[in-house]
């Protein structure tokens, strides 16, 4: 499981998964072009709409979302048989993996052995929960391969393993030396995985916001109303996503049968297989998007053009459709909402709003520790090079995965209670909600800190002894604090205007929903349960059905 071994696939199958992309792409694109036009009037009338009050003054920090480069020796299970061998790993910045055979071949910027980008990627650190994932892949249950080869497939216990599970990927096994290794790499991964998976999301872009609203439509189009994790990563690869998912059970039934051995060997046999065809979907999705990227520049230019003298116009009339759409569908969604919502959107709320504000406490607290530490340093050390080492380490903090995983684990800790509540709306992107946080966290964290130093830094002067440097900086940092003190969490994300009826309609569904949580949150505020209410809205399926919108006279 590692280096880049020859694709298992003939030119024909090659050439089949070849006409699956471009299928998909024919039937993709008309939905990312109408969301591209959505997304450009979002934008538009956000700039024309009322201004929402200033809030938190904290300075946006300049620095983009990155991880901290992480490399050291590691052993890996590869070759065939699979042997664990040594390699020297390296974590990129960008959230790429790389291994190299020696430290030195790094070193002299030689080609890895291999590499992967760590999107969609789950670390296992448990052998026995990573094998009982590995047999659920091929499970033996007719006993036709009982008379071969025993199953010897990570039989040994491995003392510090980091096993790199992807739903249609080869999987990556490693092991570090000691727990502290293990906890170290195990941090910058995760650090590694989130980065990768959530780059559409912290886009500000319209075009970003119209691909995944786009994505959304399609999978809808398809059957698919319920919400996952198919959106984490860039846009190929999240067009990658949605095809393994529709290919996979053919694939699956296809190809599980011929494969012999061990149930082990099959499963890696399988993820092999799962690999090669996720690289051909890889590439020919990429090269599609790119093909489709001086349409897509065209277009946005155009629209912004065209869009713009008449927004007024179009508003207004989105404005009137929804007013006729939401007088159709209040009585039989009121009714939806009692039956199917109301008892279970309580304590959906109240673990979103508590795991929220546990992040923001956490966040808080280390802002603190770390503001505390430059003043105690600024008043006792004369020096300024351990000074300067100590500015520099403060302003690394939101890029340092030990520290900020204070604050990370009180999302991760509450994604299994996420999934629980909200399974029977439909929604199965607990991931995307805890990545979600998370980047919430950093982001604050990052301001506050670039807040911190950009005041410090007009603050302090040459003319101050120590002493007097320190009061300004605890003037500062009571400042940081009370502005970081009235940030409003958004864990739920908001979704855009479209001048469409399936949009308006969208819109006013969604609409309803948010009167309900809203209502909720205020409940759950005045019983003391919760102290700070979401600026943001959610997307919840309806579960009962609801007058289609072609039933409307526009």
């Amino acid at each position: 499981m590692g280096g880049q071994p020859s694709s298992p696939l003939d030119k024909r199958q090659q050439q089949h998964l070849r006409g699956q992309v471009d299928i998909l792409l024919r039937n993709f694109l008309p939905c990312y072009r109408g969301q591209l036009a959505a997304s450009v009037l979002r934008k538009i009338s956000i700039e024309l709409g009322p201004q929402e009050p200033v809030g938190c003054q904290l300075l946006q920090s300049k620095k983009l979302p990155r991880v901290r480069e992480h490399r050291g020796p590691l052993t890996q299970l590869q070759g065939h048989p699979p042997q664990w061998q040594p390699i020297f790993c390296v974590l990129r910045g960008d959230g790429r993996l790389e291994w190299f055979s020696h430290r030195e071949e790094y070193e002299n910027g030689d080609r890895p052995l291999g590499s992967t980008a760590l999107t969609g990627y789950t670390v296992l650190t448990s052998q026995r929960e990573y094998l009982r994932l590995l047999d659920a892949l091929c499970p033996d249950s007719s006993g036709d391969h009982a008379q071969e080869e025993p199953d010897t497939l990570l039989e040994m216990p491995v003392s510090f393993p980091l096993f790199l599970q992807h739903p249609f990927r080869r999987h990556l096994c490693f092991s570090a030396a000691t727990g502290e290794m293990q906890r170290a790499w195990r941090l910058a991964l995760q650090g590694g995985i989130r980065l990768r998976g959530t780059v559409l999301q912290r886009s500000q872009a319209p075009a970003a916001r119209a691909f995944l609203d786009a994505i959304r439509l399609y999978r809808q189009q398809q059957g698919h109303f319920g919400d996952d994790n198919v959106t984490l990563g860039s846009d190929a690869e999240v067009l990658t996503a949605v095809l393994m998912q529709e290919l996979q059970p053919a694939l699956r039934a296809q190809t599980l049968p011929s494969l012999r051995g061990a149930p082990r060997a099959r499963a890696w046999a399988w993820t092999k297989l799962l690999d090669a065809v996720h690289a051909a979907v890889l590439a020919g999705a990429s090269a599609g998007l790119r093909a489709f990227q001086p349409e897509k520049d065209e277009l946005l230019v155009g629209l912004e053009k065209t869009i713009r003298p008449d927004a007024d116009q179009m508003l207004r009339l989105r404005a009137r459709v929804a007013g006729r759409l939401r007088a159709a569908v209040q009585g039989p969604l009121d009714s939806c909402l009692h039956r199917k919502v109301d008892a279970q959107l309580p304590p959906l709320t109240q673990t979103l709003l508590s795991t929220v504000e546990a992040e923001l406490a956490a966040v808080q607290t280390l802002l603190t520790q770390g503001m505390g530490r430059l003043s105690r340093h600024l008043r006792g050390s004369p020096s300024g090079t351990q000074l300067r080492k100590e500015v520099y380490s403060f302003g690394e903090m939101p890029w340092d995965p030990e520290l900020m995983q204070i604050c990370y684990r009180e999302a991760e800790q509450s994604q299994g209670r996420l999934g629980q509540l909200a399974a029977p709306f439909g929604f199965f992107g607990t991931q995307s909600l805890v990545f979600g946080a998370q980047d919430l966290a950093q982001q604050l964290m990052a301001d506050a800190v670039a807040t911190f130093l950009q005041l410090a830094d007009q603050c302090l002067t040459t003319a101050l002894d120590r002493d007097q440097a320190a009061q300004q900086l605890e003037k500062v940092r009571g400042r940081v604090l009370k502005e970081l003190s009235e940030f409003e969490g958004e864990v739920l994300a908001v979704g855009s205007p479209a001048l469409t009826i399936e949009g308006i309609y969208e819109e006013v569904v969604r609409g309803v929903l948010l009167q309900r949580i809203n209502g909720d949150v205020e409940t759950e505020a005045q019983r003391g349960t919760c102290s700070r209410q979401p600026g943001s809205s959610t997307e919840i399926r309806p579960l009962c059905p609801l007058p289609p919108p072609g039933t409307l006279q526009s």
